[in-house]
């Protein structure tokens, strides 16, 4: 067990100080001010903070960090934070660790029981959930959406089974065929949010279902850092099952068929599963055998 004092007053501190994630005004007058009274920051890219410094007029040292940083360098900031300095871990944009860079620092200065603290501040995932009108009250984030197939479909089949809001992030590059993916295995009417450039002057929020923002988008480009939530499925999915469980055998085939965009046999099956029957007796009735 581990008991962490955050506002002891002697020793060295990691500090991990969010950034704005498009209006320069998101950021704190705690993270302004640590920023100055550190011995030296970290950066993922010391190119997009030295901006952040400059407008500002912080003259603070900079050095880089990043994910190919190798152990000798996360020893000598353990030194230096045993030694009694202070150093601040900053990301490109919004929250430290989310999707960059640090982690290995912050483990082993826990390890050593060295204080790391962490400060509130800008984060695009949380920014988009609040304001995507879906419920907010449970959510999972899952980070960028996969590239391989394999992996899209074990994570879209994950969702499916959760009642949370998910939240991604996406490239705009590939926001047409994240969409695609969904649109073969979720309900077509399943409510879906595209929020893009958040905080910067071209944010702009997309909310419809996912078939309506998937045409929307075969016909559109954009640009810009995107988050992409979706509403939970669960709920949905067992109120829609129990619709369905309503109707004759062969009625059920051919909804499971059309919402779920299924061939007869795997529709079959996939009744037969739900129903608890044998899929002969389901492929009788939806063939009128």
């Amino acid at each position: 067990m581990q008991k962490q004092s955050s506002y002891r007053q002697s020793g060295g501190c990691l500090y991990l100080v969010p950034t704005p994630i498009g209006n320069l005004e998101d950021i704190t007058l705690r993270a302004l001010r640590l920023l100055k009274e550190v011995d030296y920051i970290l950066a993922e890219d010391t190119r997009q903070t030295i901006k952040l410094l400059n407008h500002f007029e912080i003259t603070t040292k900079l050095y880089s960090f990043h994910e190919h940083s190798r152990q000798e360098e996360v020893e000598r900031h353990i030194e230096n934070l045993a030694a009694g300095q202070t150093i601040a871990l900053v990301s490109d944009a919004g929250m430290p660790l989310i999707n960059d860079p640090g982690h290995p620092l912050v483990q082993a200065a826990l390890s050593r029981d060295l204080l790391v603290v962490g400060l509130p501040g800008a984060n695009a995932a949380l920014t988009a959930l609040i304001t995507s009108g879906l419920s907010a009250e449970r959510f999972t984030y899952y980070g960028f959406f996969p590239r391989q197939t394999k992996e899209q479909q074990a994570l879209l089949a994950l969702v499916g089974e959760r009642e949370e809001t998910a939240i991604f992030y996406e490239s705009p590059y590939r926001l047409k065929q994240t969409l695609a993916a969904m649109a073969k295995v979720f309900r077509l009417d399943t409510p879906i949010v595209v929020a893009r450039e958040i905080s910067k002057q071209y944010e702009e929020y997309l909310r419809g279902s996912l078939e309506e923002l998937y045409a929307y988008f075969q016909n559109h480009t954009v640009k810009g850092e995107i988050v992409l939530l979706v509403e939970g499925l669960a709920k949905a999915r067992a109120e829609d099952a129990a619709s369905i469980s309503a109707l004759p055998l062969k009625e059920q085939v051919e909804r499971v068929m059309e919402e779920h965009h299924l061939s007869p046999k795997e529709a079959i099956k996939q009744v037969a599963k739900t129903q608890g029957l044998r899929k002969q007796d389901v492929y009788q009735a939806y063939h009128g055998e």
